[in-house]
């Protein structure tokens, strides 16, 4: 798996880390991503689509930049 590295506000990170109970910033990062991503799965589930299905379409579709 591959790494990203971000920069946050200290106060941001701080507070992330309070309201998702954890110890450390990357831990309360990852757990907010994870967690985005279950309600968003959840909404497409109920909707029967993805709201960019669309825009997904195209970017399949279009052949890569630089080949």
């Amino acid at each position: 798996m591959s790494k990203v590295t971000i920069s946050l506000d200290s106060d941001l990170a701080i507070e992330v880390m309070l309201l998702a109970g954890t110890r450390s910033p990357q831990d309360a990062v990852e757990l907010i991503v994870r967690d985005y991503l279950v309600r968003g799965h959840r909404t497409e589930a109920r909707a029967g689509v993805a709201p960019d299905q669309e825009r997904l379409a195209d970017r399949r579709s279009a052949p890569e930049e630089g080949r």
